[in-house]
């Protein structure tokens, strides 16, 4: 099969540092690679893939200190579209911007939506593009717009051999993310301190987004003595950090939709203890990849139980739900579902899957 990928051009396909969506692009992109198929990837000019890369900009534009991406990323829909006759189906990643140009060309496509949708400036583009088919990445992400052109719902998957455990963990507490109240950040703290534990915070710093949290309190908790700052930490080091601690503290305060960091401990064999917002009880495999709680006292008792956790069937879980091969094989399902959907005579279009 012939697929485009496209991704947002904020970061590198890998990402340098903090990054989701674009980590998740280059696992998807290089397991289908893998599988045989010819894989086109739009993206930033310092990323690094078996695919043929397509730059759309120089370098990642967050590192190159762009604070207006969406130049960049109109320039680069309409080097996708200029090509779109090369290609069996476009999967984009980039949101909805895309959306006047998809509905004016015949190619196959599909978007998976990688953020938030509770947002109620989204109803203006939602309502006037219904029609688009999508992925979900939880089906919590899904409950804010129940009405669109849902195709799947497809977890995230990494490679089975990216991160591996430990045999002696640690004896500290992780949080790895971002320094924002989204986060939970300020109760990451909290639980550490009520614990008696040190809490290591992996985190980026976002001046822009989340200046008001850093001013009101985020610079604060990043000095408090049971914290230990290691800013922000690209996968060079993460294995290292998420295996060797006790757990990982996930106590966020929005409705995530997927949380790779939740993932990404579980292949290591460590423990979630996350609050139960969002994707986190889809996720987690309550009691066998971690603890899903509501609050720090729910947190700290679960950390009484991470004594008798067992890692080992932790990281087993994350090889049979988690693996990129997993992900790309539905990827793969789906984007056949929809090359078969528009051979259909009288189909009236795309149809609505669940």
């Amino acid at each position: 099969m012939r697929i485009a990928q496209v991704s947002p051009l904020i970061e590198s396909v890998p990402p340098a540092g903090y990054g989701g969506t674009e980590r998740i692009v280059h696992y998807l992109t290089e397991e289908l690679v893998r599988l045989g198929h010819e894989v086109t990837l739009f993206a930033s000019g310092d990323s690094h893939t078996s695919a043929r890369l397509e730059p759309c900009s120089p370098s990642a534009l967050r590192q190159a200190g762009v604070t207006d991406y969406l130049g960049y990323h109109m320039a680069m829909l309409e080097r996708v579209y200029r090509r779109a006759h090369e290609f069996d189906i476009i999967h984009f990643h980039v949101d909805h911007v895309h959306y006047p140009f998809s509905r004016r060309h015949s190619v196959a496509h599909v978007t998976t939506l990688h953020g938030r949708l509770d947002l109620p400036e989204l109803d203006p583009v939602f309502d006037e593009y219904p029609e688009m088919p999508v992925v979900s990445i939880s089906n919590a992400q899904r409950r804010p717009r129940p009405g669109l052109n849902w195709q799947a719902t497809i977890y995230h998957g990494m490679p089975v051999d990216r991160f591996w455990p430990v045999a002696s963990p640690g004896k500290y507490l992780a949080f790895l993310g971002r320094v924002s109240a989204e986060k939970g950040l300020h109760d990451a703290v909290a639980i550490a301190e009520a614990a008696g534990m040190e809490l290591w915070v992996a985190a980026k710093i976002d001046p822009v987004i989340d200046q008001d949290y850093l001013d009101r309190i985020g610079r604060a908790l990043l000095r408090r003595p049971c914290v230990r700052f290691l800013g922000e930490i690209g996968d060079d080091r993460k294995n290292e950090f998420l295996a060797g601690a006790y757990a990982l503290l996930f106590p966020i305060d929005w409705e995530e939709p997927f949380g790779m960091v939740m993932m990404e401990a579980i292949a290591c064999g460590t423990p979630v203890i996350a609050y139960a917002r969002g994707s986190v009880p889809e996720v987690l495999d309550d009691g066998v990849t971690g603890f899903v709680v509501r609050d720090v006292d729910g947190a700290l008792a679960a950390l009484e139980r991470v004594r008798d956790f067992d890692r080992r069937r932790c990281r087993q879980v994350f090889e049979r739900r988690f693996s990129s091969w997993r992900m790309a094989r539905d990827y793969l399902d789906c984007y056949q579902r929809l090359l078969r959907a528009r051979l259909l005579p009288h189909s009236g279009g795309l149809k609505r899957a669940n």
